[in-house]
């Protein structure tokens, strides 16, 4: 597993992973957009505080990681895509691909993450990468379900490459 920036060609294959409302509530995205605005957004400006990364195993994008926030605390996002990847160990690698890169290239002190507590995989990915639950987040609904978020966090000394 490795990150490189995203490219321009990559908006098309994110934009291909839009296409399936499973895929999209896992990832909180709008699946009402059409292909075109699932593309333009892939293609967007990101704003100074959010960085993102593409994942790739070889040559083929898996997913990518975000980093979002200022200063040395960062929030961790990330996607697997598409739906046919998951259950293969990818989550987690690009997760830790994502710790790596934060208290390795950036130097963060501290990364945090939230994750639904109805979406029992990424719960698991957090608790597998050694975060410590921190709180309850607000609340959120989940394929249909009332759920909420979990809240975890990692420091630098804590993680263990």
């Amino acid at each position: 597993m490795h990150l490189r920036p995203l490219l321009t060609g990559d908006a098309e294959l994110l934009a291909d992973w839009g296409a399936d409302p499973v895929f999209c509530a896992h990832a909180g995205w709008n699946a009402d957009a059409s292909w075109r605005e699932r593309v333009a957004w892939a293609r967007r400006d990101l704003p100074d505080d959010l960085l993102r990364r593409a994942a790739l195993v070889g040559a083929d994008v898996v997913g990518y990681v975000d980093l979002h926030g200022a200063g040395e605390r960062r929030e961790l996002g990330y996607v697997v895509g598409g739906r046919d990847r998951w259950g293969q160990g990818l989550g987690h690698a690009v997760a830790f691909a994502g710790l790596e890169w934060g208290f390795g290239s950036l130097g963060l002190a501290e990364i945090w993450a939230e994750a639904i507590d109805a979406n029992v995989p990424s719960v698991r990915i957090l608790e597998r990468l050694g975060m410590r639950e921190t709180g309850r987040g607000g609340d959120a609904t989940f394929l249909g379900r009332n759920s909420f978020y979990r809240v975890f966090t990692l420091t630098a000394t804590e993680f263990a490459p």
